[in-house]
C-alpha cells in the first residue's frame, strides 16, 4: 500500500466545501463582515450557530463515541479554506480546531464532558495560550493557589465570546474555567475578525483536565497545520476576485488584465497559491494520518504565510484605487494575513524548526 499522501480533494470534501460555500455567500457577504467589525460585537454568533449547530462541524474532529462527527482534520480544512475566503469571524480555529485538540490529549469526565458540548457547538472553547504562540516555544502559565487561579494571559483569540477557557496552570495542569469568573478586556488587534484579548484571574475556580505540555503542544500543532488552509483561502480569494476585476477594468479601452506586464504578476501569485494549496492540503492529510506531521507543518507554516500577504498585498495594489477604500473588503483579507503570518508561529520560527526535524542547523 501506498504511503504517500493524497492531495487531491474527494467527493466528500468537495460536497462540503459547496455547502460551506453556499452558506457563507447567504450570511457573510463582504458588506456585513465590515459592518460588523465596526461595531462592538465583531463575531457572528448567528453564522457560528449555523456551521457548528446546524451543519455539526464544531465536532469533526471528535469521535462518534464522544459526541462528534468522527471525521478528520482534511474535512476541517476543507471547512478552513471557505472561513478564510470569507474572512467569516466565527471562532471556528479556535474552538473546533485548538481547544477541541487540547481537550482530545486530556483524559477523565471532566475533559469528556466539555469536549462533547464544544462538539455540539452549543459551548465556545478557547485556549488561554497567546494567539502569537507557536508549538514548541514555551507559554505563560497562571498561579495556582488554594484551587484558585491568579494571574493574567494576553493575546488571547476570540476570548470575548468563548464560554469556557482552558488555562494552563503553574502546577503543570490544563484547567476548565467559566468565562464569566474571569475579566476579559479587549485588545488592540490588527485583524478585526478575530479579536484578541487579556484575560485576568483573580482566583477564579478552575477544573484540572489533565496535564497542559501535551495538551498545548498537540492543539498549537493542529492549530499551525489548519491555519494554513485558511491562509490558502485568503490567497485564493485575493487571486480569483483580482483577476476578476482587472478583466472587466478598462483602461485606454482595453482590460488592464491584458496588459503583459499584470499577467507575469498574476502567473507568479496563481503558481504561488498553487504551491501553498499542495503544503496545506499535505499537512492537513498529515495531521489526519499521523505520517511526519511536525515536517509537514513546519513546510506549511513556513510558505504560507508569505503568500497569503504577498497575494493580498497584489489585490491592495492591483485594485487601484477602489482597493484602497473601506468599503472594498480587500483590506479585511490583508490584515487577516498579516496576523495570520504571526498567529501559532511566524513563518521564520517554522523554518528554524524544520531545519532542525531534518538536521540542516545553520552554520
Amino acid at each position: 500500500m501506498s504511503t504517500q499522501p493524497d492531495l487531491l480533494y474527494s467527493e466528500e470534501e468537495e460536497a462540503l466545501r459547496a455547502a460551506v460555500r453556499d452558506l457563507l455567500t447567504d450570511h457573510c457577504d463582504p458588506a456585513g463582515v465590515i459592518a460588523r467589525i465596526e461595531s462592538d460585537a465583531p463575531h457572528d454568533l448567528a453564522l457560528w450557530k449555523s456551521l457548528a449547530d446546524g451543519m455539526g462541524l464544531a465536532g469533526l474532529l471528535v469521535p462518534e463515541a464522544q459526541g462528534g462527527q468522527g471525521a478528520t482534520h482534511r474535512e476541517v480544512a476543507v471547512v478552513l479554506e471557505e472561513l478564510g475566503r470569507a474572512v467569516a469571524p466565527v471562532p471556528y480555529l479556535t474552538s473546533a480546531v485548538v481547544a477541541t485538540e487540547a481537550l482530545l490529549a486530556c483524559a477523565g469526565d471532566e475533559a469528556a464532558e466539555l469536549l462533547a458540548r464544544l462538539a455540539s457547538g452549543r459551548t465556545i472553547g478557547a485556549l488561554a495560550v497567546g494567539l502569537h504562540t507557536a508549538s514548541n516555544a514555551g507559554f505563560p502559565a497562571v498561579r495556582l493557589e488554594d484551587g484558585a487561579l491568579h494571574g493574567e494571559l494576553t493575546g488571547i483569540a476570540d476570548a470575548a465570546v468563548a464560554d469556557v477557557l482552558l488555562v494552563p496552570a503553574e502546577d503543570g495542569g490544563l484547567y476548565a474555567v467559566d468565562a464569566d469568573a474571569v475579566i476579559i478586556t479587549p485588545q488592540v488587534s490588527l485583524d478585526l475578525t478575530r479579536p484578541v484579548a487579556k484575560v485576568v484571574f483573580e482566583g477564579a475556580p478552575g477544573r484540572r483536565l489533565g496535564a497542559a505540555e501535551p495538551a498545548v503542544r498537540r492543539a498549537l500543532r493542529a492549530g499551525a497545520g489548519l491555519l494554513a488552509s485558511e491562509q490558502l483561502g485568503v490567497g485564493d480569494w485575493a487571486l480569483t476576485e483580482t483577476v476578476r476585476y482587472l478583466k472587466e477594468r478598462k483602461q485606454f479601452n482595453r482590460p488592464v488584465g491584458g496588459f503583459q506586464a499584470l499577467k507575469h504578476r498574476l502567473a507568479q501569485l496563481w503558481l504561488e497559491v498553487v504551491n501553498l494549496r499542495a503544503a496545506a492540503r499535505n499537512a492537513a492529510d498529515a495531521l489526519a494520518t499521523g505520517a511526519d506531521v511536525d515536517v509537514a507543518v513546519a513546510v506549511a507554516q513556513a510558505y504560507a504565510a508569505p503568500v497569503a500577504v504577498h497575494a493580498a498585498e497584489e489585490a491592495l495594489q492591483l485594485h487601484g484605487g477602489i482597493g484602497m477604500t473601506w468599503e472594498h473588503p480587500v483590506h479585511l483579507y490583508l490584515k487577516r494575513a498579516k496576523a495570520d503570518s504571526i498567529a501559532y508561529g511566524t513563518a521564520g520560527a517554522h523554518r528554524e524548526a524544520l531545519a532542525e526535524l531534518v538536521d540542516l542547523q545553520a552554520p
